[in-house]
């Protein structure tokens, strides 16, 4: 019954758009697990935002369809002799959607744009790699102080902090987008609303309906244009991810990137090569609120830690898509080798059970103990909501009574970025980059935007500030890891496990390809009417 009234077609969704059967045009409909918070650029910090900003923006670098490092607006760089400068060569033909070039004037704009404080970027300090970035988003320096400049239109020259390993990775990320200076200076906060827009990606913005759906159209100044396959994306908001599915099998999506993991049996018995699963640099985690009473206490945190069952999580919740953390670097990262685990890993379950009595015990909490009353906040997901709920009964056993408050993903993530009260509540981490500090910066107590447990660690700090200026690769990991030992030993982060991409792709898309950044740029896909 349900596919009878769901099924819509790509003709009939072209039709409703506006299209004719005339034009042909190529149309793909992706589910997308949330609506973006926002679409500009140097504001961004979540994968649902840049999943759709990659397709409208093009970095100094970008990806290919397998997620390598590619030239973008630069066709070239070089760096001298200690890695701590770099120039780089723009292409002639690189656009924006207006006809404008696009010149290293636009990234020296935008660069200064996304460190200085005004803007409230929220994730500004990916990019402290940058000569003067941290000053300069800290009001201790002025924009212009920014290691970037412009030697002239086609030659962007870039000075580090320190040299660092993953740098040229950084810049494909959203927050290192160019965007255009004059719409900016004309329409303020408004450049990013559709009659505004000007992009330099494979994409141009054509409406954004919150909870309907985004339309993006084809690019004809993109210099990549001709390559480009597909007319038009439609980007569906769909948290709710049994709907995802439904409407997956409908035909009305044919992509969604995540899967109600309660039906994984249902799922790979009868989609079979359309459910991708693989490997992905991710962690799902919680964090407790460590300035709220008892999660101040270390051993309160440790203890709810690690009467957690992992493997049950990962086996009997996510349909065995996850693996269990007891680190929060996930494995297979670059430049690190084996991550730092928390010392109780190899304990049995009862050696747990036993050990976390006796800190709850210490700390006046637990069975014969003060009653805790626990608030676990997670963002609108049937995945989200069954951890939590196998969470709570976990902690049962140990006098805690847990409430459970969920929110749609914008809310959720603007509580924790903007310092909201909560105790404990679900959060996720998917590699920008890989590399270990990508995960590891998340705990640095002056990480405000991101640093949701609000945790604080002089020496963790120290260790993470001597691992930026070590450039001998095998020490800075040394260093790192010596931070990640201090880190989960602390528990303000709990990470209960590392991600697998679960998508859903139909057999009318080709060019998709599995990688473990979990990728996949429009511009390199098509789609069968």
């Amino acid at each position: 019954m349900y596919h009878v009234t769901l099924r819509t077609t790509v003709a009939a969704l072209a039709l409703g758009l506006g299209l004719s059967a005339a034009s042909a045009q190529m149309v793909y409909n992706r589910g997308n697990p949330g609506d973006p918070e926002t679409l500009d650029p140097q504001k961004t910090s979540t994968v649902v935002e840049s999943d759709v900003l990659l397709d409208m923006f093009e970095g100094l670098v970008t990806y290919d369809a397998k997620a390598n490092i590619v030239p973008g607006v630069a066709e070239s760089w070089s760096a001298n002799d200690d890695g701590s400068v770099y120039t780089f060569k723009l292409r002639a033909n690189a656009k924006w959607s207006n006809g404008d070039p696009v010149t290293a004037s636009d990234f020296v704009f935008s660069f200064q744009r996304l460190m200085n404080p005004e803007t409230g970027a929220k994730y500004a300090n990916i990019l402290y790699t940058i000569k003067n970035g941290e000053k300069v988003n800290k009001g201790q320096a002025k924009v212009e102080e920014l290691g970037v400049k412009a030697i002239d239109d086609k030659t962007l020259e870039i000075a580090l902090e320190n040299p660092a390993p993953y740098f040229i990775a950084q810049l494909a990320h959203q927050t290192g987008f160019p965007v255009h200076a004059a719409s900016v200076k004309k329409f303020g906060k408004d450049f990013i609303k559709p009659e505004n827009w000007v992009s330099n990606g494979a994409y141009m913005l054509k409406s954004f309906v919150p909870n309907d759906k985004i339309v993006m159209v084809k690019n004809p100044s993109y210099r990549d244009a001709a390559s480009v396959k597909v007319d038009q994306v439609n980007v569906f908001p769909i948290e709710d991810r049994a709907a995802g599915l439904r409407r997956f099998q409908a035909g009305e999506i044919h992509t969604y990137n995540d899967v109600p993991t309660d039906q994984i049996k249902f799922i790979r018995e009868n989609l079979k090569d359309k459910f991708k699963l693989a490997p992905y640099l991710g962690t799902y985690y919680f964090v407790f609120n460590t300035k709220k009473e008892p999660f101040t206490d270390v051993r309160v945190r440790q203890a709810l830690s690690m009467v957690l069952d992992r493997e049950f999580l990962a086996e009997e919740i996510w349909g065995g898509t996850m693996i269990p953390a007891y680190s929060f670097v996930p494995p297979g990262i670059g430049n690190y080798g084996e991550p730092a685990t928390v010392s109780w890993k190899d304990l049995s379950p009862i050696e747990r059970e036993d050990k976390a009595k006796a800190l709850l015990k210490e700390a006046g909490y637990g069975p014969g103990g003060k009653k805790m009353t626990v608030e676990i906040r997670y963002n609108t997901s049937e995945n989200h909501k069954n951890t939590s709920v196998a969470m709570a009964n976990q902690w049962k056993p140990f006098n805690v009574e847990v409430k459970l408050v969920n929110t749609d993903l914008k809310t959720h993530y603007a509580l924790l970025r903007d310092k909201g009260d909560f105790d404990v509540a679900r959060a996720g981490w998917i590699a920008d980059y890989s590399d270990p500090q990508n995960f590891l910066f998340l705990g640095e107590s002056d990480n405000k935007g991101l640093n949701y447990a609000n945790y604080a660690n002089k020496d963790y700090d120290a260790l993470m500030k001597k691992a930026a200026g070590t450039k001998d690769l095998t020490e800075r990991a040394k260093v790192l890891k010596q931070a990640e030992a201090i880190f989960v030993n602390d528990q303000a982060y709990i990470p209960l496990m590392f991600y697998g991409s679960k998508n859903l792709v139909s057999d009318k898309v080709s060019g998709y390809e599995s990688n473990t950044l979990d990728r996949h740029l429009s511009r390199f896909l098509s789609i069968k009417n």
